[in-house]
């Protein structure tokens, strides 16, 4: 296990096959915000965020399709598509994605510009182990990986919580201003595993 005690570190995946996988309890999820920060310059499709349990491999999975500015979210094995022009490669991007189990719907942001919301799955609370994994997506329950859908690149600040954010929150938290850490991830305090060449290094900031 390895600990990040600060907020300036990020990861580096530099090979085909890494990948950082975190532990977590058993979550009761009724609502999930899942964040993070990436830079890299991939111009395929690639995962970013997998979240699998044992009754569905893309319980929550967010999916950077080859088109520039396409994004694909899953839940619960059902997805969306969001169009965003705020994407960009070289540059750090800062991802907010938001679901209600209640409602279903799913909503995407990118450099704190928001997508349309969309309807993807509904009455479903994510309640079993969950196995989360970054740079790779699980087609199965913590395995299964498709070396050519690796990301390659720089991820920092993941964030994951439980329950809904204003829109205000999510502004702070891409703009780099204070916000609520993740209360089920935690990029100050993870608990997690890699696998290939993937660095822990002092972040990468965007102005001296």
């Amino acid at each position: 296990n390895v600990d990040l005690p600060r907020s300036d570190k990020h990861s580096s995946h530099e090979a085909v096959n890494n990948k950082t996988r975190f532990k977590c309890c058993n979550c009761l999820s009724q609502c999930l915000v899942i964040a993070y920060r990436s830079f890299t310059d991939l111009r395929r499709g690639h995962p970013i965020f997998s979240l699998a349990t044992s009754l569905a491999s893309n319980d929550f999975l967010i999916f950077k399709l080859d088109a520039s500015d396409l994004f694909e979210l899953w839940v619960r094995d059902k997805n969306a598509e969001f169009a965003l022009q705020d994407y960009k490669l070289n540059t750090w991007n800062a991802i907010c994605s938001t679901w209600d189990a209640t409602s279903g719907i799913i909503q995407l942001w990118v450099n704190g510009k928001p997508s349309s919301r969309k309807f993807v799955s509904s009455g479903f609370n994510i309640s079993e182990p969950m196995s989360i994994v970054l740079g790779q997506e699980q087609d199965s329950y913590g395995g299964e990986f498709d070396i050519n859908q690796s990301f390659i690149g720089m991820i920092s600040d993941v964030h994951m919580w439980d329950y809904t954010m204003s829109s205000c929150e999510i502004q702070r938290y891409s703009d780099e201003l204070s916000f609520t850490l993740g209360n089920v991830l935690n990029w100050n305090a993870l608990d997690f595993q890699i696998t290939g060449r993937v660095l822990i290094e002092d972040k990468q900031y965007r102005y001296c």
